[in-house]
């Protein structure tokens, strides 16, 4: 099975996938330069995830698309440092683009939004949207103490043992002075092999093409 896991940051959905071909694109080169550690069977491409899915996606069986989820994520409204920023339109752009014109398996992932989401997700585990075109069952998936304050080095090494992705010293996601956002960012391993086995199933979603 050949997949496409678009906004692939550091691979914590794809983890713990077996048997399976992977291309990865990644707009960020520090973080991609982890990844391909991590990963060194995968392909991995250094670019705009957006338009990637356009050109190639029907090179792909499979696709998995983690947007970038800082402009719809509930700390919008919850931080103490008002921020006013558009929603990001690419989330639902994929969404509607694979519905129409993907022919295999699809799932674009992202965060509950402080707004009511324009496409009705397909489920809705933990802290996470899926929209797919299979069934996603639910899944319990117990969090780490104080998973989105805890910036200090013995917090950031918590998130990298919880996540089983280790790498050295940190990064720092588009200039973000938190060292664990690009771990939060992830989808976790295990979360991600549920998701992958659903995909495996004949259960189809509302989304899929009728």
């Amino acid at each position: 099975m050949k997949i496409l896991n678009l906004y692939a940051g550091l691979g914590g959905n794809r983890k713990n996938w077996q048997g399976v071909e992977v291309t990865a694109v990644e707009m960020e080169q520090e973080i991609a330069d982890v990844y391909k550690k991590l990963f060194p069977n995968d392909t991995v491409i250094v670019g705009d995830a957006h338009q990637y899915l356009l050109d190639h996606s029907d090179e792909f069986d499979m696709v998995w698309a983690s947007p970038p989820c800082q402009s719809h994520s509930r700390m919008m409204k919850a931080t103490r440092h008002k921020v006013m920023k558009y929603p990001d339109m690419m989330l639902y752009q994929e969404i509607i683009f694979l519905q129409h014109f993907f022919k295999g398996k699809w799932v674009v992932e992202n965060v509950k939004p402080y707004y009511e989401p324009l496409i009705k997700p397909t489920a809705i585990l933990g802290r996470h949207y899926f929209w797919s075109n299979f069934f996603i069952p639910q899944f319990n998936l117990k969090s780490i103490p104080n998973f989105i304050q805890d910036d200090t080095v013995e917090g950031c090494q918590r998130l990298k043992d919880w996540l089983g992705i280790q790498y050295e010293g940190n990064i720092y996601y588009k200039g973000n002075h938190s060292p664990g956002q690009v771990l939060r960012n992830c989808v976790h391993p295990s979360m991600g092999q549920h998701v992958f086995e659903a995909s495996k199933r004949k259960e189809l979603s509302l989304f899929a093409e009728w």
